[in-house]
């Protein structure tokens, strides 16, 4: 069975949820992995998403990075195994790299915590807005563009309050037969629903175990 893991930690007299979805290299449904961490990420509607990458195939990584940004700007990249990165001889342009996607990317070596405080301090600055996030985003021909607004608004006015009605539309447009079955279906709306009335459900336990 594919499970999330869900925690909490404090940061600057804050205290955070934190949830660990299963790895992926992709959002577009092939596997269980993907549907559940897709399905967090357009539902849950995260204050920030955590995109951990591996500095030794950063290239592998870049296409989860594109799809996640295209869902939320509210992004943060942690760039791990940088050690290994550098016993390989490669080198990670971690600013660079931030600039050129429109998000922060950190560099971090998770095995001994080396700029873990960073990527938390950053977290906290994107959900505050103390850093705005321009997020770079895949865009096509003016009439692909034009496709994508009225297919979107459509799915708003059909499914008011279905979030992230613009990748359900570029997804429809792509041909993706399992988002299309879901939204005639409403199994989306169920989804959305049931993401909602669990993410209450746990930030009512966080508010309970804060007072204690």
């Amino acid at each position: 069975t594919v499970t999330r893991a869900e925690g909490g930690y404090e940061f600057n007299h804050v205290r955070y949820k934190l949830v660990d979805l299963p790895g992926t290299y992709s959002l577009l449904s092939a596997s269980q992995d993907e549907e559940v961490a897709r399905n967090f990420i357009l539902f849950g509607q995260p204050d920030c998403t955590i995109v951990v990458t591996d500095a030794t195939a950063l290239e592998r990584n870049l296409n989860l990075v594109l799809q996640v940004t295209e869902i939320t700007g509210q992004v943060v990249v942690a760039v791990n195994l940088m050690d290994e990165a550098k016993r390989k001889g490669l080198q990670v342009d971690t600013r660079s790299l931030a600039r050129d996607l429109g998000v922060p990317a950190i560099p971090i070596i998770a095995r001994t915590g080396e700029g873990l405080q960073m990527l938390l301090s950053t977290v906290a600055d994107v959900i505050e807005g103390a850093v705005s996030t321009q997020p770079l985003r895949v865009s096509g021909p003016p009439e692909i563009q034009q496709a994508v607004d009225e297919l979107s608004g459509q799915i708003a006015a059909l499914y008011p309050g279905l979030p992230n009605a613009r990748w359900l539309a570029i997804r429809i447009l792509d041909g993706d037969a399992r988002v299309q079955q879901a939204l005639l279906s409403g199994e989306l709306n169920d989804l959305a629903a049931n993401q909602r009335g669990s993410e209450v459900k746990f930030s009512r336990q966080m508010a309970i175990e804060g007072r204690q």
